[in-house]
This record gives C-alpha cells, structure tokens and sequence, in this order.
C-alpha cells in the first residue's frame, strides 16, 4: 500500500507540474496575443494618424491653389453671382463670402466715370459692402474691375472700378 500511495503522490505531483506548465504557457500565450494586438492597434492609430496628415496637407494645397487663383476673376464671379441672384438670402450668402476677400467691409471702392489724356474723374466714393448691396438691390451687371490693390495677407484693400 506504501508503494501504492507513493505511485500516486509521483502522478499526482506529475499532473500538478503539468498544471502550473500549461498554465504558464497558456499566460505566456496570453502575453504574446496581447502585445501584438497592441502592436497592431498602435500601427492602426499611425495609419490613422498619417492619413490624417495627408488629407490636412491636401486640404491646404486645395485652398493654396484657390486661393492663387487671379483675384480679379473671383471678384468678377462674385458681382455676376450677386446681380444674378434670384434671391435676397441667396444673394447675402454671396456677399458674406466675398466680403471674405476684403481686409474689411469698409475697404473703398472708386469708380472711374471718366479719364482723359490719364486723368481719371471719380464718382463718388463707396465701400465694397454698400456696392454689392447695390448690385444686390439694382440686378444690373457691375462695372469693369479696373485695378486692385492687396495687401501682405492677400486681402483686397482697394477697389478701382470702370463704369460701363
């Protein structure tokens, strides 16, 4: 019987040995899964991150080439806009978006009337938002752009006008 418990102590010990072996192992098998889920979700999150970046530099050279395009034509597209508007709401929204070419809504405009042996003769002058609410009000083509003049940051500070 001595024998007997003796067997059964050495595979019962056996099993324990296994036990706490395949427990480790499986823990170390945990650890691994672990680390490289955190290593896939890092990458995930700089895969994101780069991306990110790529749309943030496509977006700005978007706007860069918006914003090179010749001033006087977009200024042109806006009086066409603002005379064509079939509504007052409409109209509005185009002239809060070109006052955003302005360094402010004050910025003057001066209208030719007449020039002779390089003598201009001015009409009175106005500001570029009491023109294109003129435009708004009156629905009639604007004058010809004739020279404007912008700043460091790129906004229109005066408005030369041609009258047709």
């Amino acid at each position: 019987m001595l024998a007997l418990l003796v067997i059964l102590m050495a595979v019962g010990g056996g099993c324990k040995s296994k036990k706490k072996a395949a427990e480790a192992a499986a823990a170390a098998e945990r650890a691994k899964m672990e680390q490289e889920a955190a290593a896939l979700k890092k990458q995930q999150e700089d895969e994101r991150k780069r991306r990110e970046a790529e749309e943030e530099a496509a977006r700005r050279a978007a706007a860069a080439e918006a914003n090179k395009k010749d001033p006087q034509a977009k200024l042109e597209e806006y009086f066409t806009s603002i005379s064509n508007s079939s509504n007052e709401a409409s109209a509005n929204s185009t002239i809060n978006e070109a006052l955003s070419m302005f360094a402010s809504a004050d910025t003057p405009v001066l209208i030719v009337i007449h020039e002779s042996g390089g003598q201009k003769d001015y009409d009175r002058p106005t500001t570029i938002k009491n023109y294109l609410n003129y435009l708004k009000d009156q629905k009639k083509k604007a004058d010809k752009i004739g020279n404007l003049q912008i700043d460091n940051s790129g906004k229109i500070t005066e408005v030369e006008l041609v009258k047709q």
